[in-house]
């Protein structure tokens, strides 16, 4: 029997989701593993196509019809989230004690329905309340991520990028959930909004004590919140670990390489930007060994034979590098 730490929230390991295609599967998560510590905000970063939003939905089980589990274990309160029965992991967890705030606020909202219809209704599927309360709780809700109340009747279409985004937060709080997980929620929104989402998300995480995953390619950012940083790249683990740590001493070459292209006002006069050379693989056919090999500027000849295993160092970093894990 799989067993959880008393202070872990959220534990996955080995998962491994893939997408059928006409030509095959692609490995889009690939034995990838994780924990996320209670009361923890744990940043989720890579390129585009990496994995992370995969994460998310497989946890939530919102997986698109062409996507299978082919492996692993989600744990979440001592049981396995992925063997749970459909019906009891609905009325029980899902916006009950897993909430989401997703990348595309747009995509969660019902254009037929107005905001306090959802809300309400998001309330007494779960809750044994009366309609009433659940209307005033709305109410609430949105009070509390400084809305007006008059935004309740408004369907979404009238409402701004921030405002709809506001809404989601307020919906994925209704129920005081114990983890939250936020994929990439200042997407397409402007550089004001997104710094007040973001306060806002971490106003509200102080108020109700709940963990958090962010999920995001920038990494600059998490750099000013989260409290520890997994890095993904092509599906897979690539470094994991406290976040101050991270930014000050990455292992794998791939985190030096991201932490490296992100934009240094203080070098302004260098006039030079870095890029990491050559392009993520290809998951329906990705390189053996490990997969950063092909982009990688240390590469041996044993990253093309062998898949490296995470290994913690001293700096407490899971990392999987040949490099750090002694190979040769």
């Amino acid at each position: 029997m799989l067993e959880m730490s008393v202070d872990d929230e959220l534990s996955i390991r080995g998962l491994k989701t893939y997408f059928k295609t006409k030509t095959g599967y692609v490995k889009a998560v690939d034995d990838f593993s994780m924990t996320v510590k209670k009361g923890e905000i744990m940043g989720l970063a890579g390129e585009s196509g990496s994995g992370k939003s995969t994460i998310i939905t497989t946890v939530f089980r919102v997986l698109p019809q062409n996507a299978s589990v082919m492996g692993g274990n989600i744990l979440f309160e001592g049981g396995d989230v992925l063997k749970m029965d459909r019906k009891k992991f609905d009325k029980e967890v899902r916006w009950k004690k897993i909430s989401w705030i997703p990348q595309v606020s747009m995509d969660s909202l019902d254009p037929l329905y107005t905001v306090k219809s959802q809300m309400v209704e998001t309330i007494m599927v779960h809750e044994d309340v009366s309609k009433g309360e659940a209307v005033e709780r709305t109410y609430e809700a949105l009070e509390s991520v400084k809305l007006n109340p008059e935004i309740a009747d408004k369907y979404p279409h009238e409402l701004s990028g921030g405002q709809k985004q506001r809404v989601i937060i307020a919906m994925s709080l209704l129920l005081k959930p114990n983890l939250v997980m936020a994929d990439e929620p200042t997407t397409a929104l402007d550089v004001v909004t997104q710094a007040t989402i973001v306060d806002l998300l971490l106003s509200k995480k102080k108020e109700l004590g709940f963990s958090m995953v962010f999920v995001t390619h920038d990494l600059s950012l998490l750099a000013t919140f989260s409290d520890k940083v997994t890095v993904m790249y092509a599906g897979q683990l690539a470094e994991s670990g406290p976040s101050e740590s991270i930014y000050r001493n990455p292992q794998h070459p791939y985190t030096q390489l991201l932490l490296k292209s992100i934009p240094d006002i203080r070098k302004w006069k260098e006039r030079k930007l870095y890029s990491i050379p050559g392009e993520p693989p290809d998951l329906e056919n990705p390189p053996s060994g490990c997969r950063f090999r092909t982009r990688c500027p240390f590469a041996m000849p044993v990253c093309k034979e062998k898949v490296p295993e995470p290994v913690m160092t001293k700096e407490g970093h899971v990392v999987a590098c040949h490099l750090i894990g002694g190979s040769k």
